[in-house]
């Protein structure tokens, strides 16, 4: 009778071994599993990237500096676009807004059309290197262009004067006008004008909060 319960216990013992270790399988199966479905939904949906904000000036979203002294010493009577030769801290400084065009000019020389006079600050980062802030600059224009800027220059007394500075495509352009110098009484006018606009706005501003 002995040796039959020593049997059965550990038929018992043997049975409930097995079935422990069953559930730990399962359990681990269970897990292996869960942790797969997740990475099958991390490959799904990706993680989005998050999107820098660009420069509003080297975007050229944003003018790097706007001559607005132009409009009321000139008339400004054509527009065009030139490139400007700038060293590496110039760009830099320019990038910065360190760029002042208010006393800048535009001239041709032995057939090269220059600015002159266009003040850019010191790289702030720059070493033994950097720039001088109101160095000549050379301007990159086509030659037709070129001689069309000659002409207009030398026979009908016009003025080239730089109006702003931005990039376009990673590069620094320059907008030029050919200008013609006003008289005291055009710059009052230029003046009353720029009033009056600017009571106009506000009475409109006025009117739409009433």
């Amino acid at each position: 009778m002995l040796a039959f319960e020593i049997r059965v216990v550990r038929k018992i013992v043997i049975v409930t071994a097995a079935l422990r270790s069953a559930a730990r399988e399962s359990t681990a199966s269970a897990s292996v599993n869960k942790s797969m479905s997740r990475q099958s939904q991390a490959s799904d949906h990706p993680q989005k990237e998050k999107k820098t904000r660009r420069d509003p000036v080297a975007s050229g979203e944003r003018d790097a500096s706007v001559n607005r002294a132009a409009s009321h010493n000139y008339f400004l009577l054509e527009k065009f676009e030139a490139g400007i030769a700038l060293r590496g801290t110039e760009v830099k400084s320019v990038r910065g807004g360190r760029a002042n065009l208010k006393d800048a000019y535009g001239l041709v020389k032995d057939g090269e059309l220059w600015l002159i006079n266009a003040h850019i600050g010191p790289y702030e980062h720059g070493n033994i290197f950097n720039h001088e802030p109101l160095r000549t600059r050379k301007l990159l224009v086509h030659k037709n262009e070129l001689h069309k800027l000659i002409g207009k220059t030398q026979q009908k007394g016009l003025t080239l004067i730089p109006t702003k500075l931005y990039f376009r495509n990673g590069r620094v352009k320059v907008e030029m006008a050919l200008a013609k110098g006003k008289q005291t009484w055009d710059k009052r006018e230029t003046e009353r004008r720029k009033t009056a606009d600017k009571e106009a706005r506000e009475a409109m501003v006025r009117s739409r909060k009433v």
